[in-house]
């Protein structure tokens, strides 16, 4: 009898062990939550302390190229951008804080409110060109790995806990080596595919005394017309003290 109960507490034991494989990792002797493998890959899009990079964009859409240079200062998910180029957008500014943005440009008296949703140049989204949030904004579900250029990943499902999140639902591939977002796809909130990304890591920081890898190149793809493609140069980047004045928006 005692067999047979014993038997019976080690299957239920076994079926919970099953359930948290689904919400935990193990990774170099420590489990990692989704939530910790996603603050990991936000901190090499520009989630930290206080940052500062150039983005350099550039879009094929139809085959019209354009262009746009931008200075960003960030910390944690706010961020300041100043436009530089072209000379038609040069001056225009981008303001977020607390997933709040505003846009400027220098004839307006005031700033506007507007959505990381909305388009800033070919497939980029204002969002795009910010660090990323992705461990608070969405609730993450573990998929199967896959192998992505020969490097094992995570994937994630990631839907939007709120509407002020870039993107309704992600389907987010982690480096299980790097800690570095590797691929993306973009969803609406019907479920359609709206555009694709793959990252490059070939920047370098500074982090809790290590060197960690950072972003240098967002490439996006349209789901519809596969040869519009926006490319995203981050560069110049730097580990600095952002003081919150930059993001006053009395002062914006």
């Amino acid at each position: 009898m005692a067999e047979k109960i014993d038997m019976k507490i080690y299957r239920i034991l076994v079926a919970a062990a099953l359930m948290l494989a689904g919400s935990t990792i193990q990774l170099s002797g420590a489990e990692l939550t989704a939530e910790e493998i996603l603050k990991r890959a936000d901190e090499a899009r520009g989630n930290l302390e206080g940052v500062k990079w150039k983005v350099e964009i550039q879009s094929v859409d139809n085959d019209r190229i354009q262009e746009r240079a931008l200075d960003v200062k960030a910390r944690g998910y706010d961020f300041l951008a100043l436009m530089k180029s072209p000379p038609k957008v040069k001056g225009q500014k981008l303001l977020m804080v607390s997933h709040n943005m505003w846009f400027r440009r220098p004839n307006l008296r005031k700033p506007v409110p507007v959505s990381p949703r909305q388009k800033l140049v070919g497939g980029a989204s204002y969002g795009d060109i910010a660090a990323t949030n992705y461990a608070d904004d969405y609730a993450a579900e573990f998929l199967a790995d896959e192998i992505v250029d020969g490097e094992r990943c995570y994937v994630f499902d990631l839907k939007a806990i709120h509407r002020k999140a870039t993107y309704d639902g992600i389907k987010y591939w982690v480096s299980k080596n790097r800690l570095v977002g590797v691929k993306a796809e973009y969803y609406a909130v019907s479920g359609k595919l709206l555009k694709s990304a793959s990252f490059e890591h070939r920047n370098q920081i500074q982090l809790r005394n290590r060197p960690r890898p950072f972003i240098s190149k967002m490439t996006i793809v349209d789901a519809l017309i596969g040869n519009n493609v926006t490319t995203l140069d981050f560069i110049d980047h730097r580990i600095m003290t952002v003081r919150p004045s930059n993001f006053d928006l009395n002062y914006f």
